[in-house]
């Protein structure tokens, strides 16, 4: 990619204002590039800034950061206003520069999305298992040629899991990874799509082959992320137009707007739907569970028979999550009668419904719930499933600080009526004090009936949580311990602090296994 290109497809575009370098304006980058030698690299961080490399200004930027770039090798910027009076560099000036770097990511890693099947996968819940399982699916279809970037861990070769930063990466970085798994051969890339991702432009520009909306409930509110569910909702939908084809979750919540997005874009839609007793929501594909054996179902699609499966992992949500990715799987070209589609019977997500058994009993749960939903679901499974023992459930739990702010009600509220004890502690308070967090969190209890205490060392709650579980041997005690899944460290003051994590911690206090 050369100035001249970049310059000619934001023009293309509508996003270019003009071209700024020294004293001349204008719209034609052979103005200012008349060689046209090539970006040598991309970057929103000045301290990466090396020979040709572009560089792109957004957020809260301070122009002292450009002190030096010249001298190691600057060849443009691209920003919503000038720095002329900083860098002698070219300024690439843009209505919008965070679609402008989406396009130009894409244009500099040499356009990866083409050479890859996309699938992108929406939703308040269910996420990063659904595109486990989708991974799982299309691996096994593949031989092992389907990359994935999830919440969890990214794997850009099929096999190695790093443990991710964001739900839905930088635009740059997307792009980057996209191209890293084009190289490695891979031919499907299964992606979480974030609210954020479409608020912050992260994807823009991008088709997805199959994308998938699960569900949506109250998340994310919040004066840094949205300001309304409306809001919320709105970029979640922005999905719909921007895929090639829709799965769509027949019971989700303003499923019917939805739709009328896909019929307005002519998205083709396939719904699905989980089936029991009692429910029977017209779906393209559905799943329905056997009356004699909770963890056994059948999917049929359009009432012609798929298969029968049955999980590694527990949970009606986690088998709605499995559906979800058959008809994923399905809407990509996978056949009915493909083996493949097996595989999520053997499917393990760290840090969901992770059961971890003490030697004395005690039984624990770890798990990535963090919201109303999430935590609701995952409350009301662990009670059908331990229903003949009239479990006590002990909690504990924390919210994030300085965004999602609604969380620290509908956490709470989602527990109320099947968890008898709270444990509050910290969950990333960020730059917030974990204990004035955990002391809302707390006065949203209103069971009077429930015991509920704040403990602020995410290490001494657990423990705190195990010990409360062995003073009642009366009764059979569950612990759950949910919102960092598999994460193992917290954010404090904007750094990540490192921490044992949740399911070893836990191991420990119980007396298993070493995890």
């Amino acid at each position: 990619m050369t100035l001249a290109r970049a310059v000619d497809l934001l023009g293309g575009c509508g996003l270019l204002r003009e071209v700024i370098a020294g004293g001349t304006w204008t719209l034609d980058a052979d103005d200012v590039d008349g060689d046209r030698d090539p970006i040598g690299a991309v970057t929103y961080d000045t301290r990466r800034v090396g020979p040709r490399s572009m560089l792109f200004i957004k957020g809260r930027f301070e122009p002292r950061y450009l002190d030096g770039v010249d001298d190691r090798g600057l060849a443009a910027y691209v920003a919503e206003t000038s720095y002329a009076d900083h860098t002698r560099a070219p300024g690439i000036i843009v209505n919008d520069v965070r679609r402008a770097m989406s396009l130009l990511a894409a244009e500099f890693y040499g356009r990866p999305q083409e050479d890859l099947t996309l699938i992108g996968i929406t939703g308040t819940k269910g996420k990063t298992t659904t595109a486990y399982f989708t991974q799982a699916i299309l691996n096994a279809h593949s031989h092992g040629r389907a990359a994935l970037l999830s919440s969890v861990d990214n794997c850009l070769d099929g096999r190695t899991y790093r443990e991710s930063e964001l739900t839905t990466p930088e635009s740059l970085d997307l792009f980057r990874m996209m191209r890293d798994a084009a190289d490695n051969g891979m031919r499907y890339l299964i992606m979480e799509v974030s609210s954020q991702a479409y608020k912050v432009e992260r994807v823009y520009g991008l088709t997805f082959d199959v994308g998938a909306f699960l569900n949506i409930s109250p998340d994310h509110i919040s004066p840094i992320e949205h300001p309304t569910f409306e809001d919320y909702l709105y970029c979640k939908r922005r999905i719909t137009a921007n895929s090639r084809a829709l799965v769509l979750g027949a019971d989700c919540q303003h499923a019917d707007l939805i739709a009328q997005d896909a019929r307005a874009a002519r998205i083709p839609t396939t719904t699905f739907a989980l089936h029991d007793n009692h429910h029977h929501t017209p779906a393209t594909i559905t799943a329905t569970e056997d009356p004699h054996d909770g963890m056994l179902f059948s999917v049929e699609e359009r009432d012609r028979p798929v298969g029968s499966y049955r999980l590694a992992m527990h949970g009606a949500f986690n088998r709605e999550n499995a559906v979800a990715a058959i008809a994923l799987a399905l809407a990509a070209g996978i056949l009915p009668t493909d083996p493949a589609l097996s595989a999520i019977e053997t499917v393990q997500v760290p840090g969901r419904m992770e059961k971890i058994e003490g030697a004395d009993g005690l039984v624990g749960y770890v798990d990535f719930a963090h919201n109303y939903a999430s935590t609701k679901a995952l409350v009301r499974e662990i009670r059908r499933e331990y229903a003949n023992r009239n479990p006590r459930i002990i909690l504990v739990s924390g919210s994030t600080g300085g965004k999602a702010l609604d969380r620290r009600r509908g956490i709470v509220a989602g527990a109320l009526g099947g968890v008898e004890s709270f444990v509050f502690t910290t969950d990333d308070p960020d730059f917030e004090d974990p204990g004035s967090i955990a002391l809302e969190m707390l006065s949203h209890v209103s069971d009077p009936h429930a015991q509920a205490r704040i403990v602020i060392p995410r290490e001494e709650a657990i423990e705190a949580a195990v010990a409360d579980a062995r003073s009642h041997p009366e009764r059979f005690n569950i612990i759950l311990v949910i919102g960092k899944g598999s994460e193992k460290h917290n954010i404090v003051r904007g750094r990540s602090v490192p921490f044992a994590g949740d399911a070893t911690v836990l191991a420990r206090a119980l007396g298993a296994a070493d995890r």
